[in-house]
């Protein structure tokens, strides 16, 4: 059971205090019968607004194929955002929808956004162990010698970055071209693709996250996303 102002305002169809006024006018009914009061409580699936079900009571998980050019950033003074691609509503929800982890403004690819601070949480510990796939692109060709050497550093689990003394987790690299690469870590430090690539003395020109665990883009267009369910096994 949840009040209905609450449930409006938490699904981002208005404030709180707006609430009155949308069930004054009729617009919330429950059971068929108008709502009446907006600080009643009702069971969200006999709640209707505007004759429909409620958008997402129990929450969202969204799997978003990343364009470039935008920011996994809730402040719009940081530039275009990844959730400008969402449907306003979403955008006003609150808790608000958010990504589990950030993907660089230049970097493509698989991000998962939700509005489940528990899930966030969970795919962002790094006892989780989380592996993610990323293809990389670099700036100069790298002979079967230096690949097969940086290869080894990144496995062995010793490459510590600067102003990071932690060494990083073991990383699984694959060598697709002498440009190419790709990168399979299961922890997610800051700009930490780039860095583990800066180390060698290599720039990464472009960088795309193909994989989260088990889930993968398939077919979903640039910019758009497919809904995932809540209970979806992650790992």
């Amino acid at each position: 059971m949840r009040r209905l102002d609450q449930l409006l305002a938490n699904l981002g169809y208005c404030s709180r205090r707006e609430a009155r006024q949308w069930t004054d006018a009729g617009r919330v009914t429950v059971r068929g019968e108008p709502a009446g009061d907006s600080g009643a409580k009702a069971d969200p699936a006999e709640v209707r607004i505007d004759g429909e079900a409620p958008d997402h009571p129990d929450g969202l998980l969204l799997l978003l194929h990343k364009p470039a050019g935008l920011v996994c950033s809730h402040n719009p003074g940081e530039g275009p955002r990844v959730y400008d691609l969402l449907p306003e509503r979403w955008q006003r929800r609150n808790p608000p929808v958010t990504s589990v982890g950030r993907l660089d403004r230049d970097t493509t690819g698989l991000l998962l956004l939700t509005d489940q601070s528990a899930l966030v949480h969970r795919l962002t510990s790094p006892r989780r162990s989380v592996a993610k796939v990323y293809e990389a692109t670099i700036n100069r060709d790298v002979s079967p010698d230096e690949a097969a050497a940086i290869t080894a550093l990144f496995a062995a689990g010793t490459l510590t970055l600067e102003n990071d003394p932690a060494p990083c987790l073991p990383a699984t690299l694959e060598w697709t071209s002498p440009r190419t690469a790709t990168l399979t870590l299961t922890e997610g430090r800051f700009h930490q693709v780039k860095r583990m690539f800066e180390s060698q003395s290599l720039a990464v020109t472009a960088l795309h996250r193909s994989r989260f665990a088990n889930l993968s883009l398939s077919d979903i267009p640039v910019g758009t996303w497919k809904e995932l369910p809540l209970d979806l096994a992650i790992g």
